[in-house]
């Protein structure tokens, strides 16, 4: 293989490698996965509003994506933000939001507009994240390194080369042949990853792109599982997987990798929805039989939209006007759904099960 750390890697080979990506272990890997992924998929119907799921998970995702990054902020900064909306944020928590948004505005620009995970959706999706108007680099130097400032990999470089790389991996996304989806998914990420066409935020690009394939294949619905904390759990595997796939042609390890990843997230999630399904019918339940006067299901929902919630939610919900949504979230602190934290001039409402369960 001609690869040399310091030299950019304008040979990168297309897809698919030419390598045996259907051993057995990958083979009954793949089974599992799929089978975790299909009982995901089905759970994520418990949830009549679909986007409770979308918007908590996937701001909990965005966190933690930003974490490998070392995009820094603390649930509290988060999700007081998402609630504050158009409020001054500090840079860290705003970057986060900013995923949220590529994240969002990937799923529906292919759910509502029929988009396809081409080179244009992939500079959407990085100026969104990065609110800029960078595209494709142009510039050479582009060099990754570890954390002794030694060279480990140099990516492509010239701007017709890595769209011509990336023009392979948006055909390869859409190739009709017998090639198990997750398997192929564990391809595209490291080829996107390897290509590393942008300047900055190639790592949440590339992790947004792994969900959008999910869904674009029908293995999700929605977009609800995430490799990130997998990924900030099992760090050194991950780099280590990629160096070998460049370095030796070792698939097998990194493509087992993804696998076992998908798997174990696919489960974790499944029981997260399920948690947060209980939870919302017990505190639906007890809302009702405490104060049936004010109980509705668009409540519920309401304080579920996220963990921190104020009066203009439930304004903005069409729920009540202010005074009277004061004195819903009032009453609610009073038989314990919800506790009221003053921060300034702001009053939020913490649902703390409901935190406990996206957090941990």
């Amino acid at each position: 293989m001609n690869f040399n750390k310091k030299t950019a890697y304008n040979e990168l080979p297309d897809l698919p490698p030419k390598a045996d990506i259907e051993t057995t272990a990958i083979l009954k890997m793949a089974i599992r996965a799929n089978k975790a992924m299909a009982e995901l998929r089905i759970s994520g119907h418990l949830i009549p509003n679909q986007s409770v799921l979308i918007q908590t998970l996937g701001l909990s995702e965005a966190k933690v994506s930003s974490e490998i990054e070392n995009i820094v902020t603390t649930n509290d900064e988060l999700y007081r933000a998402f609630a504050d909306e158009n409020k001054e944020i500090e840079a860290p928590t705003k970057e986060v939001l900013l995923y949220k948004d590529a994240l969002w505005h990937g799923y529906n620009a292919m759910k509502t507009k029929k988009r396809l995970l081409t080179i244009p959706l992939f500079i959407e999706l990085v100026q969104i994240l990065k609110n800029s108007t960078q595209g494709i680099r142009k510039i050479p130097g582009t060099k990754l390194v570890n954390t002794l400032g030694e060279v480990m990999y140099t990516p492509p470089e010239g701007e017709a080369i890595i769209s011509e790389k990336l023009s392979n991996l948006a055909k390869f996304i859409y190739s009709e042949d017998s090639l198990d989806p997750l398997i192929q998914m564990a391809l595209i990420h490291y080829q996107f990853e390897a290509i590393h066409p942008f300047h900055d935020g190639n790592g949440r690009t590339g992790r947004i792109l792994n969900i959008l394939f999910l869904i674009e294949k029908g293995l999700l619905d929605i977009p609800v599982l995430y490799l990130s904390r997998y990924i900030i759990a099992n760090k050194t595997d991950y780099y280590n997987g990629l160096r070998k796939v460049t370095e030796e042609n070792a698939w097998e390890p990194w493509i087992l990798y993804i696998l076992k990843g998908l798997e174990q997230t696919a489960i974790a999630t499944r029981e997260k929805i399920v948690a947060i399904h209980r939870l919302t019918q017990e505190t639906g339940s007890f809302v009702r039989s405490k104060l049936p006067r004010i109980y509705s299901k668009d409540l519920i929902e309401a304080l579920f939209q996220s963990p921190y919630c104020k009066i203009t939610t439930l304004e903005d919900a069409g729920i009540a006007k202010r005074q009277t949504a004061s004195a819903y979230l009032q009453q609610l602190e009073e038989i314990g759904i919800i506790r009221g934290v003053k921060i300034g001039r702001d009053v939020y409402y913490i649902n703390d099960p409901f935190l406990k369960i996206l957090t941990n």
